[in-house]
């Protein structure tokens, strides 16, 4: 009888729709893990039905979960290997020696043993596979290790929109320091009229949360308490997503709100693989983690907020860089301020992207939207490797020979 009670608890955890974030279920599915998670994925491995769908449904339903996170990503990206390339007949040898139709060729969970940067499982020289040749066409790649295409700050397999040739020629000769160079700002006024800031006679009499009300943008534009509170039970990410859609859609997308997303509870420091701060481990993180509830001061979220969790060695370095001397945030690179198009209003708006993922993975993501606003691309790609790259030297070269020899 135990056998058949544990048996029926291990596949009420497999089998059960809409219970993924269940505290009663959890330990199952986390029994039923094959291996550790990538750290990608890890924050919703016992929510199977983000990957798996309906249990049992093979590469077919491993794939559809993959671009149904996925898929709006790689199309803005101009994916430079894209499913179309592979189900064209002209390439069907090339399926034979990687069946690149499929993101589980290189991407395999529960594989922590051979699961390098990125969630890649495929040996770091599989683009040997495809290109061979490559020196034929390429001269001055004669004699390259295929194991440094993806790390040498050169190739992406998806994602080369800052390394494009192309793009590396129109930006051969940037300074290392652009004179001038700042950072986008907020478009708040393309959409609302924000009053002049508050006199200290107006907060006079009111109490703490008044007063911190008073001071935000929320006040001036008129959004007053019921704006958030519209009953005892609202929530609060709930209430913040009816005017901020975008913010929430990039949080939920993003680490920080991925959980939420698949129906879970929320993250909390405790959860990441990174290093946190111990005092931080069980809080909740939502829109008022970082925007502290009623005053949301984005100074604060923009790194006083990052450094209250994040105790790693990258974080703690960033109070004596050149970037916080320079009044840049934690925000200012992993969370910067993009542009939306707003189809209700039917206007352009720059507001921040909440999805660190956008640019951090892979970091060569980050050279478009932050990186080239101060810096010159040769010293940003260089910058991100972690070592001087031979990219845009390679391209000069060309270039010089093109013209050499007139074609």
């Amino acid at each position: 009888m135990l056998s058949v009670a544990i048996g029926g608890y291990l596949a009420a955890g497999l089998l059960s729709e809409g219970a993924a974030h269940s505290a009663l279920l959890a330990p199952a599915r986390s029994l039923l893990l094959p291996g550790k998670t990538s750290p990608g994925h890890h924050q919703i491995e016992l929510a199977s039905g983000s990957c798996h769908g309906k249990p049992f449904a093979g590469r077919d339903g491993l794939q559809e979960a993959c671009v149904r996170c996925h898929g709006a990503e790689l199309k803005a990206a101009n994916d430079t290997h894209p499913l179309a390339k592979f189900t064209d007949p002209r390439n069907a040898d090339r399926l034979e020696k990687l069946d690149a139709t499929l993101c589980v060729t290189c991407h395999v969970e529960h594989r922590p043993q051979i699961t390098l940067a990125m969630g890649v499982t495929l040996a770091q020289d599989f683009c040997f596979h495809c290109h061979a040749d490559i020196a034929k066409d390429r001269p001055s790649h004669e004699g390259m290790a295929f194991d440094t295409c993806n790390s040498a700050g050169c190739h992406k397999y998806h994602d080369n929109r800052a390394l494009y040739e192309d793009f590396l020629a129109k930006h051969l000769d940037g300074p290392a320091l652009k004179a001038g160079g700042k950072l986008r700002a907020r478009g708040l006024k393309e959409f609302m009229e924000i009053k002049a800031p508050l006199a200290q006679g107006d907060l006079e009499g009111a109490s703490a949360i008044h007063q911190d009300w008073l001071q935000t943008a929320h006040a001036q534009a008129g959004v007053n308490c019921s704006g958030c509170h519209k009953s005892a039970q609202s929530d609060a990410r709930q209430s913040c997503a009816e005017c901020h859609q975008q913010e929430d859609q990039g949080f939920r997308a993003g680490k920080h709100g991925m959980r939420l997303a698949a129906g879970l509870t929320p993250m909390t420091p405790g959860m990441a693989r990174r290093a946190m701060r111990a005092q931080a481990r069980h809080a909740e993180l939502g829109c008022t983690s970082c925007h502290a509830a009623h005053r949301f001061d984005t100074r604060r979220a923009a790194t006083e907020a990052c450094l209250g969790c994040h105790d790693d060695a990258h974080s703690k370095a960033f109070p004596a860089s050149k970037h916080a001397a320079s009044w840049l945030t934690c925000a200012s690179c992993h969370m910067p301020r993009v542009e939306f198009r707003d189809e209700d209003l039917g206007v352009r708006r720059t507001l921040v992207q909440h999805n660190q993922s956008e640019t951090l993975s892979p970091v060569e993501k980050m050279i478009r939207p932050v990186c080239l606003e101060c810096h010159g691309l040769g010293f940003s790609i260089d910058a991100l490797a972690g070592k001087p790259v031979q990219s845009l030297d390679m391209v000069r070269n060309r270039i010089a020979n093109r013209e050499r020899s007139g074609k």
